[in-house]
């Protein structure tokens, strides 16, 4: 691994920031904010923090009822985060492993709050009067979500700059 290429490098700074964004930002709300305590804050006529532990996965999808389900959960999104180093591991695309890391660091946010807490904090409550565009997310679902979005954007537009795809002139 010590020659490892530099998309691969890039990849695995942005997974390691994400992941310790994330974790530093639940510290913050859990043990300083004590937003538990608290239920919801009031930050913005747009934004609150508001506690809500989460036993699924995204949108509260395959809710863990129970300690087997949980560690099921644990186990297939370990299985799905093994997927994503894999496809980073074989990226050649600087930006694409980029994308993959922040999805990555997202993912290993969750799967340690879940394995520590059988839940994963969930405290981001965007809305506008009473449209809530969003479920209650954390700095690791937005990772995920972003890096998700970007990875389907490049699928679909960015053809031209992946290597090996350039038009040449005859």
């Amino acid at each position: 691994m010590a020659d490892m290429a530099r998309p691969q490098k890039a990849a695995f700074l942005i997974a390691l920031l994400v992941f310790l964004a994330d974790q530093l930002v639940k510290y913050w709300v859990t043990e300083v904010v004590r937003l538990r305590a608290a239920g919801l804050i009031e930050i913005l006529p747009i934004f609150n923090l508001r506690w809500v532990e989460n036993p699924g996965v995204s949108m509260g999808f395959l809710t863990a009822e129970t300690d087997f389900h949980r560690w099921l959960l644990v186990i297939m999104t370990g299985l799905i985060a093994f997927g994503v180093f894999v496809w980073i591991m074989r990226e050649r695309s600087r930006a694409e492993a980029m994308i993959l890391g922040a999805v990555l660091g997202g993912a290993l946010g969750n799967i340690l709050d879940r394995a520590r807490l059988g839940y994963v904090v969930d405290y981001a409550d965007l809305h506008f009067g009473g449209w809530q565009p969003f479920y209650v997310f954390n700095v690791g679902d937005a990772a995920i979500s972003i890096g998700v979005v970007l990875l389907l954007y490049r699928a679909v537009f960015a053809k031209g700059d992946k290597p090996g795809s350039e038009v040449r002139d005859a």
